[in-house]
C-alpha cells in the first residue's frame, strides 16, 4: 500500500516533478496525478501501483507501512501522529 502522501513526499525527496515519475514507472501523467490526488491509500490496478513503487524503489525510495522498521538504513522520512503544543489538541 502507498498513500498519496508518501507518493507526494518520494517525489519531494527525489526532486522530480509529476511528469518524470510516470516517465519512470512507464504510466501516464493523468494517472499520476488521479493517484497524488486521492485520499488515503492510492487505489489503482494492481499493475499500475506495481509499476510506481518499482521505479521509486530503484530510485532509491524505501516506502514505510505504519508501525514498519526500515532495516536498509539511509536518510528518509516518516509521518508520525503530532504531539499536542502546551495542552493544545491539534
Amino acid at each position: 500500500m502507498i498513500t498519496a502522501t508518501q507518493l507526494r513526499a518520494a517525489r519531494a525527496l527525489l526532486g522530480i516533478d509529476q511528469k518524470t515519475l510516470a516517465a519512470m514507472a512507464g504510466i501516464s501523467l493523468p494517472t499520476v496525478q488521479r493517484m497524488e490526488a486521492s485520499d488515503g491509500n492510492v487505489r489503482g490496478i494492481i499493475d499500475t501501483l506495481t509499476k510506481v513503487t518499482d521505479a521509486l524503489d530503484k530510485a532509491g525510495i524505501e516506502l514505510i507501512g505504519d508501525l514498519a522498521r526500515s532495516e536498509t538504513g539511509g536518510r528518509g522520512v516518516r509521518l508520525k501522529k503530532p504531539t499536542p503544543v502546551s495542552g493544545k489538541p491539534l
